[in-house]
């Protein structure tokens, strides 16, 4: 008797192999048997007609908070994910000195836009330490795996106090850090984390560590491979290219070990992707191990009037009502003296990179119901505008206005240049590259990119009408196999005998992504974008149902992965 078996479905067992019609069964939470089951299960799931795939691993959240206080970690928990990596980009809660938390709670909302005030009612702050932050977590049970990576500001803040942010690390403040990380990793942190982008900032600048010299990061991996194992993530404005390749080639060559950057098309600079990943051939014949992490599609600011950005949001005439309630707003802004008056000004920030944003009409267009991740020109603001001979503004704001002001625009962020996914294709195909960047739990008010691995089948697998297709045992393995390899979890991500029973039954035909929706539901009643899905039949974690049916079951067999 075995404690589960799933009866007659197509196995896609993670490895990019074809497709099995076989029976799995479950016993202790680890698989025991695929192919033909004799024995009969305590409980058996019908498969007929469903994809069976091993359990989502998403490498790329920031559930650094939320994790201490939700135990289902949605949105992820909707989308067919079973582990999770947080602590990425340099950003998280320990270690903490007593006095310093409020700074690491501004740091998480400046830069990953995550209310503080949910930060500060939701976490309990029951550990200084990074193997004390560990073993606070433990002590969940939770709905899906959840691991953690040491980061660079929080190290910084801990060590260096009030020159965390603008003076250079001594020897002495490296060699402290490099110990605070090898005591993490040791702990069962899974890697160290670090930002050099100039868009990470919070109200007192840049985050620390951004402008760090190569020596101290240098150290940290130093501390990294002392404990044995580990990746060391960074996000970059450099994009893998001449700012970070030399000191990121020593750093790996000198110290062994792992290493993962964000990689996305910039508008700036247009084709050092392909620079990135033609440097990957090298570093793969000399065996060294930099992986760029990339996207399924590009990241996706979603402005709206619930949104913490979009094109009016700094105008005079906005802000004087934006604070009233979203039906007060509409009624407001439909008026027709009102939107001459939002037509004729000029946004008031001095924020540049936000007025850029706001301002790129070829890069703005309506999200529609279902989702389009991938519209032509033709759909963007400045299409329509010059279609119908209106200006931009009248255009945004007929948009903004539709569904009551609960509709959003997509506006790429990176990566749709040429307005395609062909770039994207290119990226996540490539042999070198791993998928992540979903940024789960993170940009709370302007991005819900957290169902990245529901769309990688809803579009590439699908429906894709604009291009070539990705086969679907190929797509499953970059979300399973491939990205638990790059994080050195070797028990989970395949389906097979002794393996860990993390599980999706996914009814293929029937899988579409829901619209975004606010939800006022964090502590303190915080906002946050969030999105579900259509098609999970069943998510299992460890053999035991969490998801069904779209319905959390309220199981919790769930912990924290140490390495």
């Amino acid at each position: 008797m075995h404690d589960l078996v799933i009866r007659g479905g197509s196995v896609v067992d993670g490895t990019g192999i074809p497709a099995v019609t076989a029976d799995i069964a479950v016993t202790d939470g680890l698989i025991t048997e695929v192919g033909r089951v004799d024995g009969r299960g305590e409980r058996e799931l019908a498969a007929d007609g469903l994809v069976v795939a091993p359990g989502w691993v998403d490498i790329h959240t920031h559930y650094d908070g939320q994790v201490t206080w939700d135990p289902e970690l949605t949105p992820s928990s909707w989308h067919g994910v079973t582990t999770v990596v947080m602590g990425n980009c340099g950003v998280g809660f320990a270690p903490v000195r007593p006095d310093a938390q409020g700074f690491l709670i501004e740091l998480m909302e400046g830069v990953e836009d995550i209310p503080g005030t949910a930060l500060h009612e939701g976490i309990d702050w029951d550990w200084e330490s990074f193997p004390e932050y560990l073993d606070a977590l433990d002590k969940t049970p939770r709905a899906l795996d959840v691991a953690a990576q040491v980061p660079h500001a929080a190290l910084r803040a801990y060590v260096m106090g009030e020159r965390a942010h603008e003076q250079d690390a001594t020897a002495a403040d490296i060699a402290a850090m490099a110990a605070l990380a090898e005591q993490g990793v040791r702990a069962g942190a899974c890697g160290v984390s670090t930002s050099r982008t100039i868009l990470h900032r919070s109200k007192y600048g840049l985050v620390p560590g951004t402008e760090a010299l190569p020596h101290e990061l240098l150290g940290l991996a130093e501390g990294m491979a002392r404990a044995g194992h580990g990746v060391f993530q960074l996000v970059s404005d450099h994009q893998g290219g001449a700012g970070d390749r030399d000191w990121l080639v020593d750093l790996v060559d000198r110290t062994g070990v792992k290493a993962t950057y964000t990689l996305a098309q910039s508008p700036y600079a247009p084709d050092r992707w392909r620079e990135a990943l033609a440097a990957t051939e090298a570093d793969l014949r000399d065996g060294r191990r930099i992986i760029p992490q990339v996207a399924c599609r590009p990241t996706g600011m979603l402005f709206g009037l619930q949104s913490s950005l979009h094109p009016f949001s700094t105008h005079p005439t906005y802000v004087a009502v934006r604070d009233l309630p979203l039906s007060e707003r509409v009624a407001y802004l439909s008026r027709p003296e009102v939107r001459a008056a939002l037509a004729a000004e000029a946004p008031a920030t001095q924020n540049v990179i936000a007025l850029a944003l706001m301002q790129r009409w070829d890069q703005i267009f309506p999200l529609g119901d279902p989702p389009d991740y991938e519209p032509p020109r033709s759909a963007s603001v400045a299409g329509v505008s010059e279609r119908e001979r209106r200006p931009p503004q009248e255009v945004v704001l007929d948009w903004l206005l539709k569904r009551d002001g609960t509709a959003f625009l997509f506006a790429p962020l990176a990566t749709y240049i040429d307005h395609d996914h062909e770039v994207v294709r290119e990226m996540m195909t490539h042999p070198n590259t791993v998928l992540g960047l979903s940024d789960g739990g993170a940009h709370c008010g302007l991005i819900c990119d957290v169902s990245m691995p529901t769309y990688l089948l809803t579009h590439w697998v699908n429906g894709r009408e604009r291009g070539p297709r990705i086969g679907l045992e190929h797509a499953i393995s970059l979300q399973t196999s491939r990205t638990a390899a790059a994080y050195g979890f070797t028990d989970r991500g395949v389906l097979s005998p002794g393996m860990r029973a993390d599980i999706n039954l996914i009814d293929l035909d029937g899988m579409h992504l829901r619209v975004p929706e606010m939800a006022f539901d964090l502590p303190a009643g915080g906002r946050r974008l969030i999105q579900k899905a259509d098609g999970y039949v069943a998510t299992l974690l460890a053999g035991q149902v969490t998801m069904e049916h779209g319905e959390m079951t309220g199981t919790r067999p769930g912990g924290l992965v140490r390495l």
